[in-house]
């Protein structure tokens, strides 16, 4: 049985951060080739512009993707280009818990080791200021789900509803069968 767990929407925030950046360096880029040359239509804007909105558009689409799923005693999350997939018996459910990132800052994402971030969204694996090592799906820090894994790292999501997401981890993990 799987069931998909909403992730927390984007703030409106995220892709301006996304657009804004991208559509300057485009007009930048377009001023700079049009400013330095004779030409009508400059041969180095044919190239650099469509290449610059491709960009723009995949990183847009890799925004959505963003899945939490629980399939069986597994739990799946997606976060843009990256993955992790979790055994519910390697959660320490016990020390799970909802957070306020602004409250917690010790928890906040700092070091980006292999992720992907813009403003209010944060995804993939990351150092924490406390030095934790954590795999991240954030895109409401108001409401974070920690999850400690027995191994050591964490894993930090934002799903729209975090207590029925880790009731739903608590309901896989009590009828595991015990060892």
């Amino acid at each position: 049985m799987t069931r998909d767990f909403t992730v927390a929407p984007l703030d409106r925030w995220t892709l301006l951060g996304l657009w804004l950046p991208m559509t300057s360096a485009m007009a930048i880029a377009a001023g700079a080739v049009l400013w330095n040359t004779s030409e009508t239509v400059p041969r180095g804007l044919l190239f650099t512009l469509p290449f610059m909105l491709l960009v723009g558009a995949v990183l847009h689409v890799l925004l959505r993707r963003r899945r939490i799923q629980l399939e069986h005693d597994q739990l799946r999350i997606t976060a843009t280009m990256f993955r992790k997939q979790v055994p519910v018996s390697a959660i320490d459910l016990d020390k799970a818990r909802i957070v306020n990132l602004d409250e917690h800052t010790e928890l906040k994402p700092a070091l980006k080791t292999n992720g992907f971030s813009l403003p209010a969204f944060t995804a993939g694996n990351y150092r924490l200021r406390n030095k934790a090592k954590a795999f991240c799906l954030i895109s409401d820090r108001a409401r974070v789900l920690v999850l400690p894994l027995r191994d050591g790292p964490l894993v930090l999501l934002s799903p729209e509803k975090p207590r029925e997401l880790l009731d739903g981890l608590r309901e896989v993990a009590a009828s595991a069968p015990r060892r």
